[in-house]
């Protein structure tokens, strides 16, 4: 009867705080700002997973891409005591903090688009940073002719994984297309479409011979392409980045976007539940395992980050298809 005992309450405290397979858990996403269409998608993509894997699962959006408010929702869901915090961070070294409360709450942090962020179990990529910023910066080159003026924007100029793009494009473009000259250091603009047209129309005004703006965020090109299209442009500057299919779909049937490469938001709202029951559930993530929504991944244990290898095409070739998948 003594080791029955000592059995049952070792069994308690291996278990106590933990989830059984399958069981139902609490699961918030952080994102960078609400209300806009990339992570609306995102939203739909994690309120149709949930079900499937028996979350009770939310996404927050602030009001502005303040990291400010991405600190106070984590604060309220740690209060909450929720047993997951997803997030796409707009400043990491802002989040670090909170995100150590969290977890010494005992609550598991997943990441997107923040692969070195500090305090978190994993963070997951559905492509890595250096093969999207070359894919970019690659495909815009051919576009502006591989010479001439251009420009970057980036969602603001704390949002980390913009920037690790930006830093990735323009390294490339020194090296191997020497006669592109970027106008001047890449602007935090491109979670605003208002911001980003005033800033795009500054630039257009300033460089007559701009050929070309490079954007990181998805209002990025909707706000630069608004900005050729107004100015009568759309032929002579290039207009590239990720946006959303369905928000951008008439820019680029009028030229005013030339394309972008992305991944589907709904996807990745789907992938943060799928990784959030792994880790509930006490499932390995393991290199070369195949995760639904990013196929075979690479995993890089010591920095905790989860790689996928999926790209779109958001050109005028594959936009019709993205905006029937909802994209």
């Amino acid at each position: 009867m003594r080791k029955l005992c000592i059995a049952a309450v070792l069994t308690a405290i291996l278990f106590a705080g933990q989830t059984f397979a399958g069981e139902k858990f609490r699961m918030a996403v952080v994102v960078k700002i609400g209300g806009i269409p990339w992570f609306n998608s995102m939203e739909e993509g994690i309120n149709r997973e949930a079900p499937k894997q028996n979350v009770d699962a939310w996404q927050i959006g602030p009001t502005s891409a303040d990291p400010a408010l991405q600190v106070r929702a984590i604060e309220d869901l740690i209060a909450q005591k929720v047993d997951v915090i997803g997030v796409v961070p707009n400043d990491l070294q802002v989040l670090e903090p909170v995100l150590k409360r969290a977890r010494d709450a005992g609550i598991k942090v997943i990441v997107h688009e923040g692969p070195e962020q500090i305090n978190k179990d994993w963070d997951f990529e559905l492509v890595s940073v250096q093969y999207y910023g070359e894919e970019h910066i690659k495909r815009f080159a051919e576009l502006i002719g591989k010479k001439g003026k251009y420009a970057v924007f980036v969602g603001s100029l704390t949002v980390p994984l913009h920037n690790a793009w930006a830093d990735v494009a323009i390294e490339y473009q020194k090296k191997h297309y020497p006669e592109m000259e970027l106008v001047a250091d890449r602007f935090g603009v491109s979670e605003s479409m208002d911001d980003t047209m005033r800033t795009a129309n500054e630039l257009l005004a300033k460089y007559p011979d701009l050929k070309g703006i490079l954007t990181f965020g998805s209002q990025g090109p909707i706000g630069a392409g608004r900005a050729v299209m107004q100015r009568g442009k759309a032929d002579d500057v290039v207009v590239f980045g990720a946006f959303s299919a369905g928000q951008g779909e008439r820019l680029v049937k009028q030229g005013a976007i030339k394309g972008g490469f992305t991944w589907s938001p709904l996807v990745a709202g789907e992938v943060f539940i799928r990784i959030g029951r792994m880790l509930m559930d006490g499932t390995p993530i393991e290199d070369g395992m195949t995760i639904d929504g990013m196929g075979t991944v690479t995993v890089d244990k010591e920095n905790r980050v989860i790689l996928g290898q999926e790209l779109e095409s958001l050109d005028i070739d594959n936009i019709d298809r993205l905006v029937e998948m909802g994209l």
